[in-house]
């Protein structure tokens, strides 16, 4: 047998280490595929279930606020403005959204006064290992269930001792008291990720002490974050409810303890009244959005 003949041979031969077929590959890959096509559409789903079921409750809202008549029917009849201009011309109305403004606004100062030293000390004591106690303390008006806290401002602030139960100052340190973690939480995430220690030992090489520091190195810095945090803060104060209902008096009722009152009488009332808490919680919303983009940009 010639060479010739014996080149062909070996070529016309598979080979052990010979890479396999694409064919195979690719039919390998197809089921591969198919289970990921099907994951996505179930998540897919699942975020579409979600999305319903969290805007219908808003969108009846938006439509019953608007609707002239909503009995027995499937949809409000007719378009109608009146249930706002009955809503403005409230007086209870209009004493529980001040209270609501007052409340929240003194709560973010208080929050800004307590919260930005506190975030400061329990950054540098994390630094050292010693700040797990004090961070858990802060913590716990999340932990602990808003009830709880209301029944406790009860027992302690209605006797003949501290009685300030239904006074204006003591629901905004309730408010305050479960607003001041989001703070802190906000701050603390802020502070490790602008390194702020790096920035302090080059403001005491030039002799800044630890006071001058936090007021001309932390507190410039922490600008976008405070802001977005007292936003926040705003947002949860102007819609508390449970330790509201509890502790306030009949003149400093917030806009949600009123708001629950309304839904005992008209629809159109109600879902009005419901409407505008939702645009105040979008801007909110809105304005922490920004208050955020513009601390990445400036990072």
């Amino acid at each position: 047998m010639s060479d010739v003949h014996i080149e062909r041979l070996a070529r016309s031969v598979p080979s052990r280490h010979s890479p396999a077929p694409a064919d195979a590959g690719q039919a390998g890959r197809a089921p591969q595929r198919s289970r990921t096509s099907v994951l996505l559409w179930i998540v897919r789903a699942v975020a579409a279930l979600f999305l319903i079921y969290l805007c219908l409750p808003v969108l009846l809202l938006l439509v019953g606020a608007f609707g002239q008549a909503w009995t027995n029917t499937v949809l409000p009849t007719g378009f109608t403005l009146h249930w706002f201009a009955e809503l403005a011309g409230d007086p209870s109305f209009r004493r529980a959204f001040s209270t609501s403004l007052i409340v929240a606004l003194s709560c973010c100062v208080m929050t800004a006064l307590v919260g930005l030293p506190l975030a400061y000390a329990l950054h540098h004591r994390s630094r050292t290992g010693r700040g797990a106690i004090a961070r858990l303390v802060t913590l716990l008006p999340v932990a602990v269930p808003a009830l709880t806290l209301g029944f406790g401002y009860i027992a302690v602030f209605s006797g003949d001792t501290l009685p300030w139960l239904g006074s204006l100052w003591l629901l905004v340190l309730a408010h305050t008291v479960l607003t001041l973690p989001y703070l802190t939480q906000t701050l603390l995430a802020d502070l490790r990720h602008l390194d702020i220690a790096r920035l302090e030992d080059c403001a005491a090489t030039l002799g800044a002490s630890p006071l001058k520091q936090f007021l001309t190195v932390a507190v410039p810095n922490l600008t976008h974050s405070l802001v977005a945090g007292l936003v926040m803060v705003a947002a949860l104060s102007i819609g508390e409810f449970q330790i509201s209902n509890l502790i306030a008096g009949f003149r400093y009722r917030n806009y949600p303890v009123v708001l629950l009152q309304a839904f005992y009488g008209a629809t159109g009332f109600a879902c009005a009244a419901t409407v505008v808490l939702l645009v105040l919680a979008l801007i909110a919303t809105g304005a922490s959005i920004v208050a955020a983009s513009r601390q990445k940009v400036s990072s």
